[in-house]
């Protein structure tokens, strides 16, 4: 295919604006997969993606299309996530690309994602269509859409397309217009190879799977390559593109997205970002890679049975290549055992690991409630990072803590203002800017702890505003905040698992309400369990569960009372020295009672 007919681009929305299904119709009207075999959702192959309704992971898909000129041209199309939590993912997909499809839904117009994928693609001088989808819906006002795109973005509104996905209406339309805005990918063929990974994945058969971005040079199926950032090196077996089942071909060109195997067996072997050359003639400078992306909310994983630690580690190695925001490390807890403390970019992303896990790898978890990273700063100058609660032990010779600031963008309805308002102010939370987007919509930023917002500010948000507000945020920095450690103890028995960090003016009605909780959910035992929440050796709240009692009087048919009394002492006596040696086992709905937002 000539280079000049080449399209690389990919797909950028926020969240439930079509995407997916914007790109299954343009598979489609390509004839990439036969009618018959068409499926909604085509691109994502995960069953957890498909039952949710959301994109997890970017899939490329290579196109041929028949324009109106005469002329075929072939559209290597990415479609990415829409949540704030895999904005990551998309990034690195725009790294492969010279344009972008927007995507803004007629009947809600432009929302906070819409905003932080726009100005991605604008931190990579890509070429913007701007597509409103969903036009056949009664509520849709595309010429409102219009005037927001002038207006809040700046993009020229006659450059937007009309589509509905759901319908296939504008579909010819928008295909014409990849044509004619989006340029063609520049770099030379003759010159020496210089290819972009951007992202791999494992496959137990044919071991890892890279997907590469050529920029420079050709790649041809037996050549020896190196990756620079490593120095490992690999005979290529295989070189393809997905159309969008994997299709072997002879090389792939510049310009080109495609995948290549070359019988890489061990995970750390590839690094996303990283930049393949030939090994013989290799290439004078790395292409710039990926900024190194930094997890913001931690949690514990612990496998429920010990005999699945192994296959646990061997999961979440595999997930670590397929997912770069990724991390883990071992840790042990002494209520829990072993297991690994894993770093994630949100509660979503958090949450679809843990479900990955489950389904795919087939490993019990139980995962302790999520918490944010601090800083420590010591007495004599030194920094700490602490990413769990229960590495800060009673140490004299700490100076004082600091916690991430994020910078969060609010759209929302005028009429919710007031209840946003109230539930940043509860937050902690700085208003920085509010700005009228038309007379209906506003748009709020506010500087928040992160701590505030990683478990329940997003439900909370939505509930409050019947679901019409967008929320997106930055990290900004650590700032000095007052805060202590909270401790639950059960029996006396600190479960360092529980332990969290929290605000001083709101860790008494936090550790009063986590008490309460956790009184739930905790079995009755034979013996009184006593629950206690406590600021360093200071209780501040303190709940029982009451002790499961035996009818020890059964058989007591009268007779005197000296030898009922003398029974229920018995039990008493029986019941301290259970207390002594009873341990009380913590079920998996203690955790998940920290992330509950209602107070039942």
């Amino acid at each position: 295919m000539n280079q000049d007919r080449l399209r690389n681009f990919s797909i950028i929305a926020h969240i439930d604006h079509g995407k997916s299904t914007l790109a299954d119709k343009m598979i489609l009207a390509t004839s990439a997969i036969p009618k018959r075999e068409m499926k909604e959702q085509v691109l994502d192959n995960m069953e957890l993606e498909r039952e949710r309704g959301i994109t997890i992971k970017a899939q490329t898909v290579h196109l041929k299309y028949n324009a109106k000129d005469g002329q075929q041209y072939l559209f290597n199309m990415i479609d990415t996530p829409g949540h704030v939590d895999f904005t990551y993912e998309v990034s690195r997909s725009l790294a492969a690309c010279e344009g972008v499809l927007l995507v803004i839904d007629a009947t809600q117009g432009i929302q906070a994602q819409t905003i932080a994928n726009l100005n991605l693609a604008l931190q990579h001088d890509l070429a913007i269509i701007p597509v409103i989808n969903k036009i056949d819906l009664p509520s849709a006002n595309p010429e409102f859409i219009k005037e927001q795109l002038e207006d809040v973005l700046q993009i020229e509104s006659s450059d937007a397309v009309l589509v509905s996905a759901k319908e296939g209406i504008g579909i010819e339309e928008l295909m014409e217009a990849v044509v004619r805005q989006i340029p063609s990918p520049v770099g030379e063929s003759s010159k020496v190879l210089q290819a972009l990974l951007f992202d791999a994945w494992y496959d137990s058969y044919r071991g890892v799977i890279v997907l590469v971005r050529i920029q420079q040079g050709c790649l041809k199926e037996g050549e020896e390559i190196v990756m620079m950032a490593t120095g490992n090196r690999f005979v290529v077996e295989e070189v393809g593109t997905f159309n969008p089942t994997q299709v072997k071909s002879s090389q792939l060109n510049v310009g080109e997205v495609g995948y290549l195997v070359a019988n890489v067996k061990q995970l750390d072997q590839t690094k996303v970002g990283d930049t393949i050359t030939h090994a013989h003639k290799p290439c004078e400078n790395p292409l710039p890679g990926y900024k190194e992306v930094k997890p913001m909310v931690f949690s514990g994983m612990y496998p429920i049975s010990g005999d699945d630690l192994e296959d646990l580690r061997d999961a979440l190695k595999k997930l670590t290549l397929n997912d770069a925001s990724f991390s883990y490390e071992a840790e042990t807890s002494t209520a829990l055992g072993f297991g690994f403390r894993c770093g994630f970019l949100g509660l979503l992303h958090m949450e679809i690991v843990r479900e990955r896990i489950e389904r795919e790898y087939k490993v019990n978890l139980l995962t302790t409630a999520p918490t944010v990273i601090y800083k420590v700063i010591t007495t004599d100058g030194q920094t700490l990072m602490i990413d769990n609660p229960s590495k800060l032990k009673e140490q004299k010779n700490i100076d004082h803590l600091e916690e991430p600031y994020v910078l969060g963008t609010i759209i929302v309805p005028e009429e919710f203002i007031g209840v946003v308002m109230a539930l940043v102010r509860d937050r902690r939370g700085i208003q920085k800017k509010m700005e009228y987007m038309n007379p209906q919509t506003v748009m709020l930023e506010y500087e928040l702890p992160f701590n505030e917002i990683v478990l329940d500010f997003y439900d909370r948000l939505k509930s409050g505003t019947k679901g019409y507000a967008s929320f997106d945020y930055d990290f900004i920095d650590f700032r000095t905040s007052n805060l202590v450690k909270l401790d639950i103890l059960l029996n006396g028995e600190l479960v360092d698992a529980l332990s969290l960090i929290a605000h001083k003016d709101k860790v008494y009605y936090q550790g009063r309400d986590l008490a309460k909780k956790l009184k739930k959910q905790i079995p009755q035992q034979m013996f009184e369990v006593a629950i206690q929440a406590a600021i360093g050796s200071k209780v501040i709240s303190r709940e029982t569960v009451k002790a499961l009692r035996k009818n020890v009087l059964a058989k007591c048919y009268g007779g005197d009372i000296s030898r009922k009394r003398k029974l229920l002492e018995k039990q008493k006596e029986g019941k301290k020295k259970m207390k002594k040696i009873g341990s009380v086992e913590v079920p998996q709905e203690a955790f998940l009672a920290i992330l509950r937002t209602d107070d039942n």
